[in-house]
C-alpha cells in the first residue's frame, strides 16, 4: 500500500501528478533545483527538498539524493516523463532499496529502453517494425549501415524518446555531421550518445496505442491518439482519435499492441508509438514505458486516470477494469503551450510572465506550472502547460479548443497559443488528414507572421495601461488647497480617493 508520492519531476507532470495524489489523499513530496525554488510544484506538495549542490546546479539527474529523500520521508517515487522516468538502472536501486517506484519492472524498462531491443522483442511478438539496424552504429560503420537500410534514413537515440537525438538523413554528404549532432544530442539528455539507423517513411502519420497492465497478467488498450502535427521531431498537437485511421486498421492495431505487452509481461501505463504509411500499413517505432504528455487526450474521451491507475497497480492492486468496462466517447485535442516563438522557427522565449488569464469552462483541461510573476528558465523544457478540450465529436472538441485559445492570455514572453490558433483553421488540418510533415507542407508560417505583427491587441493594452499609470500618478500629485477649517487627514483621503478612481 502506498501511502506517499515522491515525484522526481517538475513543472506541470509534477502538479498533475500531485493532484491525483490529493483526490486519493495521499500526501507528497517535491524535490526542486535553486532556479525552480518559486515554482509552483514546490509550493503545492506537503514537503519539498532542493536538490541542489549549488546555486549553478539545475539538474534533476540525482538518482542518490532522490533516493534518499525517499526512505527519509516514506514516499513511493513517480518519475513523471522525461529525466529518471525511462533509466532502468534507478527503477532497480529503487526495488533493491525496497522504495516503490511507480512504473514498470526494471527489466521491461530496460529491455524496452534499448530501441534496438525493443524492435527484436516486438518483431518476435508479431509486431511489424520499420526497417533499420539491429545493433547501434558508430562512426567508423555509420556509411555502410546507412546504405543497407536505404537513404533517407533517421538516426535515433538508442536510450531516449521525445524527438532528443533524432535527425532525418537524406543523402550521404550530410550523414556524419548529423551523426555527430545526434550523438551529442542524446548524450546530454539521456547520458548516452549511442545511435541506431531507422528507414525514413515518407509523409508517414505518427500513432501511439496507450495500455495498461497489472501485475497479474492483465492488459487492457485505451485506444489510440493521433500526434503527427510536430516540429524538430516533438509533438506540439495531439488528439484521440486519430481522424486517418480506418476502424479495421484501428481493431488490428490496438490488438497487437495488447498481445504484445501481455507477452513481454508489461504492467504499468505504456505507449506503443506506431508509424503508418499512406495505404494504412503500420509499424512498431517504440514503446515508452512511462507516463506520456499527450495522456489528457485519452482520460478525456475514457475517463481513466492513468496516474491513479499507475499509484493503484504499483501498490499492487489488479487492474480496475476489464476491456469491455472501458467506454470511448467523443473527442479530444491536446495543445502543447511552449515558451518559444513560432515567429523565428519556435526558438525558446524565456524570461518572467507578467500576465496570465487562464481558460475556463466546459470541456477544457489546462495542466500548467505558470503563474503571473513566474520566470520560464532556459535550462529546462520550454512547455510550461497543456491545454485540452473534449467534444461531443471531432468538430466540437476543435470548437472548444479555438475558444480557449482565444482566452488563454500569456504576456511578457512568446507562446505557441497564436500558432495553435493558426493550426485550428488551416484546412488541411480540419479535414483530419494531415501528416508529421504538415507545419513544413502545409502550415503558412508567413501568414502567421503578418497576422502577428498586424495585431493590434498587444499594443492596445500596452498604451491603455500607459495612460492608466500617467493619471494616476499626475493625480497623486495634484496639489489644491484645503477648505477653511477643513481636517488635512480628510483633504489628503479625498486626494487619494481621486488618484484611485483612475
Amino acid at each position: 500500500m502506498i501511502k506517499k508520492v515522491l515525484v522526481a519531476n517538475r513543472g506541470e507532470i509534477a502538479m498533475r501528478i500531485f493532484r491525483s495524489c490529493r483526490v486519493m489523499n495521499l500526501p507528497t513530496v517535491a524535490i526542486y533545483t535553486h532556479a525552480d525554488r518559486g515554482a509552483l510544484h514546490v509550493r503545492y506538495a506537503e514537503e519539498a527538498y532542493c536538490i541542489s549542490e549549488n546555486e549553478a546546479d539545475t539538474s534533476y539527474l540525482k538518482p542518490e539524493i532522490i533516493l534518499n529523500i525517499a526512505k527519509k520521508t516514506g514516499a513511493a517515487i513517480h518519475p513523471g516523463y522525461g529525466f529518471l522516468s525511462e533509466n532502468a538502472d534507478f527503477a532497480r536501486r529503487c526495488e533493491e532499496e525496497g522504495v516503490v517506484f511507480i512504473g514498470p519492472s526494471a527489466d521491461i524498462i530496460a529491455k524496452m529502453g534499448i530501441k534496438t531491443e525493443a524492435r527484436k522483442i516486438m518483431e518476435a511478438a508479431g509486431v511489424p517494425i520499420v526497417p533499420g539496424t539491429k545493433e547501434p552504429v558508430s562512426m567508423e560503420n555509420v556509411h555502410a549501415k546507412a546504405k543497407e537500410v536505404g537513404y533517407p534514413i533517421m538516426l535515433k537515440a538508442l536510450a531516449g524518446g521525445g524527438g532528443k537525438g533524432m535527425r532525418m538523413v537524406r543523402k550521404e554528404e550530410d550523414l556524419e555531421a548529423a551523426f555527430r549532432m545526434s550523438a551529442s544530442e542524446a548524450a546530454n539528455s539521456f547520458g548516452d550518445d549511442a545511435i541506431y539507423i531507422e528507414k525514413y517513411i515518407e509523409n508517414p502519420h505518427h500513432i501511439e496505442v496507450q495500455v495498461l497492465g497489472d501485475k497479474y497478467g492483465n492488459v487492457i488498450h485505451l485506444y489510440e491518439r493521433e500526434c503527427s502535427i510536430q516540429r524538430r521531431n516533438q509533438k506540439v498537437i495531439e488528439e484521440s482519435p486519430s481522424p486517418f485511421v480506418k476502424e479495421e486498421t484501428r481493431k488490428k492495431m490496438l490488438a497487437i499492441a495488447v498481445a504484445a505487452c501481455k507477452k513481454i509481461g508489461y504492467y504499468s501505463a505504456g505507449t506503443l508509438e506506431f508509424m503508418m504509411d499512406k495505404d494504412q500499413n503500420f509499424y512498431f517505432l517504440e514503446m515508452n514505458t512511462r507516463l506520456q504528455v499527450e495522456h489528457p487526450v485519452t482520460e478525456a474521451c475514457t475517463g481513466v486516470d492513468l496516474v491513479r491507475d499507475m499509484i493503484l497497480i504499483a501498490g499492487g492492486s489488479p487492474l480496475p477494469y476489464k476491456q469491455e468496462e472501458i467506454e470511448f466517447r467523443g473527442a479530444a485535442i491536446e495543445c502543447r503551450i511552449y515558451a518559444e516563438d513560432p515567429e523565428s522557427n519556435f526558438m525558446p522565449s524565456p524570461g518572467v510572465i507578467r500576465v496570465r488569464e487562464a481558460p475556463e469552462g466546459r470541456n477544457v483541461r489546462l495542466d500548467s506550472c505558470a503563474y503571473a510573476g513566474f520566470e520560464v528558465s532556459l535550462h529546462y523544457d520550454p512547455m510550461i502547460a497543456k491545454l485540452c478540450s473534449w467534444g461531443r465529436n471531432r468538430e466540437s472538441a476543435i470548437s472548444n479548443m479555438r475558444r480557449a485559445l482565444r482566452e488563454y492570455k500569456i504576456l511578457g514572453i512568446k507562446t505557441t497559443i497564436p500558432f495553435h490558433q493558426r493550426v485550428l483553421q488551416n484546412s488541411t488540418f480540419l479535414k483530419g488528414n494531415y501528416d508529421t510533415t504538415f507545419i513544413d507542407t502545409k502550415f503558412d508560417k508567413e501568414e502567421l507572421k503578418r497576422r502577428e505583427n498586424n495585431d493590434p491587441t498587444v499594443a492596445i493594452i500596452a498604451a491603455s495601461l500607459k495612460h492608466f499609470e500617467q493619471e494616476k500618478e499626475a493625480a497623486a500629485r495634484a496639489t489644491t488647497v484645503p477648505l477653511v477649517g477643513e481636517s488635512l487627514w480628510k483633504h489628503y483621503g479625498k486626494l487619494q480617493m481621486s488618484a484611485n478612481n483612475f
